[in-house]
């Protein structure tokens, strides 16, 4: 198996089953266009979220990492009447085109979009706690605190998912240099040592290439 057949496995499901969307493709457009990095999740994959969401009957989201607000809109657009979505982005730059695709689609009165570090913005949420879903999909080195404040800010039965965990297979070397790695190892320790969370994590191939993601669901 190589990268060309992932590419037309993705697509063949991704014809079937996520239909073309004016909105989505605006947003991979405009934000390829701004010149962020093609880092969104793969559309069979946001369509995964927005199951996801709707399938925990989530009322209240958290995103912790935007880009371009790709995968915000999929989540925001699984939210019942009277949901919203807080999502955090640290680049200026970032956020401002991601409000501009948000407005596109629709969603600027659902989703607020919040410029600056997560790390420093996170505290505030205990005040809008508690989160039904969290999805964070940010700088890796950072997940171990990242994962920390979703277990704060969830309640109980809420999910957190954490993208991008598998590194194309590099997770599993335990003497890498790599911060990003290191990170999600480390993150990968807070879970299996906290009680009050199940979780697990899953290898995925596809037109992002070969990463992977964890879920947990909190249970205490």
């Amino acid at each position: 198996m190589d990268q060309q057949t992932w590419d037309a496995v993705d697509d063949y499901f991704s014809t079937h089953l996520v239909p073309p969307d004016a909105a989505l493709d605006a947003a991979l457009e405009t934000s390829d266009d701004a010149g962020l990095p093609a880092i969104a999740v793969a559309p069979n994959q946001g369509k995964f979220l927005h199951l996801l969401a709707r399938l925990t009957g989530a009322r209240r989201i958290l995103e912790i990492g935007t880009l371009g607000g790709y995968s915000t809109i999929w989540l925001a657009r699984a939210l019942p009447a009277q949901g919203s979505l807080v999502t955090l982005e640290a680049d200026p730059r970032h956020a401002d085109v991601a409000r501009k695709n948000l407005d596109r689609a629709g969603l600027s009165g659902v989703v607020d979009v919040r410029q600056g570090r997560a790390l420093d913005l996170l505290p505030a949420l205990r005040d809008e706690a508690p989160f039904d879903l969290v999805f964070i999909d940010a700088d890796k080195p950072s997940n171990p605190e990242y994962f920390a404040w979703s277990l704060e800010l969830t309640r109980l039965g809420g999910v957190i998912v954490v993208d991008n965990v598998v590194r194309g297979g590099a997770v599993a070397d335990g003497t890498t240099r790599d911060e990003s790695v290191r990170g999600i190892r480390r993150m990968t320790e807070l879970m299996a040592a906290e009680p009050r969370v199940e979780a697990t994590a899953l290898q995925t191939v596809g037109a992002k290439g070969y990463d992977g993601l964890a879920i947990a669901v909190v249970t205490g």
